[in-house]
């Protein structure tokens, strides 16, 4: 029965220039391959999103020399790793080990598949003088009686071309396609394998990528997270129906369970390893919409949730979830002595000083960060590792802090749907608790080093405004005064820190929400800017006119040019500028505010063109369902201000062409 075997170029990305020390070369092809195989065989949730990871059993190395021949060698590690194993168990030597081999590296492996489905445990076998990795599933009880399932064996190979030096290979075999067993899970259809595993081994072979963060779910089973998580959405997924907030539903739910069902997980590690019996009780610091408050209460842990504001899901938790709502400030009024463990999941402003909580909190103390929002002790957080990302550096501001409180801090990368992932644990003290006094005076040196390090670093930043202001434009000097006002108020913040062991310079969020969207600027300001950015731009094209045959008014309507951000900005005054930049996102966040009348995208800025515009467009399957009915409910820009008018005719025009047109919003 004939393999089938698909092949692609192996294509590398040129060597980086050496102008610098730091210049990384490419991974040499070999090495690129086994980094690829490495990633399929431990982490194959990557490619798979049906898999929920994988557990890395055992590994062992054969060296075929010692043992006379690889096929010896072979039996031997498969009879320690598969006791089980029946002598005639699937495909013969001669399939699964070339003529020639010098180092085999065995390993055994448990697929842990999503949705609470069957696990299946596999061989990989890696030459490395062959460059072939070959995956052989196990059927049976390994330690009982097993066999191999030869019908879904298949091999990665990288090939080099003899002909050409420069060109490498990579390819998918499959041993016995025609009978190949297709699950849809474990298993995916030989196409996926050839098309879509085949790629990506291709380009992770290709990527030079070093990885900054630990592998995903490292200090938990994977497989007992599987199945927890599955139980956990299960049990909550009706929330996201009755979801009262603005945000995504399905995003803040399945995320706030999947940091539920790791921190059940942990805690039940920690139980079992310390012997303790009752549930550990939490404090969640900055704890936003509280549904993970409500979860963890649920399932058995004492604890509440505080914030700043309260939610209006608050409500629908019932008595049993306890939420209040409270402004924190870090100083002794906050101490949680009888609390097991802090939590700070996107904690913003309050993530730094989690672990300085739990220090003074007590002996016993441990916490659970995971940050976000870059925040230092006084303010914004500001990178002082050029050679990290800004995300990098600040988990490693955040783990100093840790270490400095005096916790063994561990990192682990959550299964969330978020770019902010790394969570942060100190569950564990590197001191003896008569050294506590000791301790915390370091913790306070800490702490006042770095706001006198923000300190110098306002002031050098204020010196170097102050020197070219005489080349600075208005809003430019603006700055230079805001950083005067602020250095005259931290070095007054700082005369007290001497009164004040940790309480100096932090400032809490305010209750109420500033909206800096642009929204609330006054009607007559940003309608004068949206017309005078459009006139701008129609006359850039006065003489384009876009052609058609259908019955809108579209022979002759002018659709102007595209302009950069930075010259749109041009054409504003000194105060119409500085009135925008007091809003996040300026002039930028208002012309997409504006999305019937312009396009912004790359930097460039142009008149929406209604003539390809279609009156309606399809959501994403994760968006939720406007609930108003919009239609002809804001009068069109482009019939009142438009020299050409409406390119759409009243019927076609999802805006009001006029005020008798006008209708109120409607709920669907």
């Amino acid at each position: 029965m004939a393999a089938m075997e698909r092949e692609l170029p192996l294509i590398l990305a040129a060597a980086p220039s050496c102008d610098t020390a730091t210049a990384t070369a490419p991974h040499s092809p070999p090495a690129g391959f086994w980094a690829a195989v490495a990633v399929w065989t431990a982490r194959p949730q990557v490619a798979n999103r049906r898999l929920s990871g994988c557990l890395l059993q055992a590994e062992r190395e054969v060296d075929c020399s010692a043992c006379g021949s690889a096929a010896a060698g072979l039996r031997e590690v498969l009879a320690e790793l598969l006791p089980g194993l029946e002598a005639e168990a699937g495909p013969g030597m001669e399939l699964l080990l070339p003529p020639r081999v010098e180092l085999l590296k065995v390993l055994l492996r448990t697929v842990i598949p999503k949705a609470g489905a069957a696990t299946c445990t596999e061989i990989v076998l890696q030459d490395f003088l062959n460059n072939t990795a070959t995956f052989i599933p196990i059927d049976g009880q390994i330690a009982e009686s097993c066999t191999f399932r030869k019908n879904n064996m298949y091999r990665l190979k990288l090939r080099h071309d003899k002909e050409d030096e420069s060109s490498w290979f990579i390819s998918i075999s499959i041993l016995y396609p025609e009978e190949w067993d297709a699950d849809g899970i474990l298993y995916p259809k030989t196409a996926w394998l050839t098309d879509v595993l085949l790629t990506k081994i291709v380009k992770w072979s290709a990527e030079n990528k070093k990885s900054y963060f630990k592998s995903t779910l490292s200090l938990i089973p994977v497989e007992k997270y599987s199945q927890y998580y599955h139980n956990l959405k299960a049990k909550y997924k009706e929330i996201v129906k009755i979801w009262p907030e603005v945000t995504n539903p399905e995003k803040f739910v399945y995320e706030d369970v999947a940091i539920a069902t790791y921190l059940l997980i942990l805690w039940e590690d920690e139980r079992a390893e310390k012997g303790l019996t009752d549930k550990q009780s939490f404090i969640d610091l900055g704890c936003g919409n509280g549904l993970l408050v409500h979860i963890l209460t649920n399932e058995g842990h004492p604890g509440r949730g505080i914030d700043v504001r309260k939610r209006k899901i608050w409500d629908m938790f019932g008595p049993q979830t306890r939420l209040e709502e409270c402004a924190i400030t870090p100083s002794d009024d906050f101490l949680f002595p009888e609390v097991d463990w802090l939590i700070g999941n996107h904690s913003d402003e309050l993530t730094p000083w989690i672990p300085v909580v739990a220090a003074r909190s007590s002996y016993s103390c441990r916490y659970f960060v995971l940050p976000c929002c870059f925040y230092d002790f006084y303010g914004k957080y500001c990178r002082r590792e050029p050679k990290n990302t800004q995300y990098r550096a600040y988990l490693n501001f955040i783990t100093e802090v840790g270490s400095v409180c005096g916790f063994k801090v561990e990192e682990d990368c959550l299964r969330i749907p978020s770019t902010k992932r790394v969570c942060l644990i100190g569950n564990q003290r590197t001191y003896p608790l008569s050294s506590e006094e000791r301790l915390d005076e370091e913790r306070t040196q800490y702490i006042s080093e770095r706001y006198s390090c923000t300190l110098s670093t306002n002031n050098h930043f204020s010196d170097v405004i102050a020197s070219t202001s005489l080349h600075l434009a208005p809003d430019m000097k603006h700055c230079s005064n805001a950083y005067d006002s602020m250095v005259q108020d931290t070095s007054a913040e700082m005369n007290s820190l001497a009164s004040s062991k940790w309480l100096a310079g932090f400032q809490p969020r305010e209750k109420i929400q500033k909206v800096r969207n642009c929204a609330t600027l006054p009607r007559d300001f940003t309608d004068d800017v949206v017309l005078q950015v459009a006139k701008e731009l129609l006359k850039i094209n006065q003489d384009s006119f876009q052609n058609s045959n259908d019955e809108d008014n579209t022979g002759n309507w002018n659709k102007g040019g595209s302009l950069p951000l930075k010259n749109v900005a041009d054409l504003l005054d000194s105060s119409a500028l500085q009135r925008l930049k007091n809003e996040c996102g300026g002039l930028k966040t208002l012309l997409r505010n504006y999305c019937q009348v312009f396009e912004v995208a790359r930097g460039q800025v142009q008149i929406r063109d209604w003539t390809k515009e279609k009156q309606t467009k399809k959501q994403s399957p994760g968006a939720r369902k406007m609930p108003l009915d919009t239609s002809k409910s804001r009068l069109c820009w482009f019939f009142l201000n438009h020299p050409d008018g409406c390119p759409r005719n009243a019927e076609k025009c999802p805006f009001a062409h006029g005020t008798e047109e006008l209708r109120p919003r409607t709920v669907k």
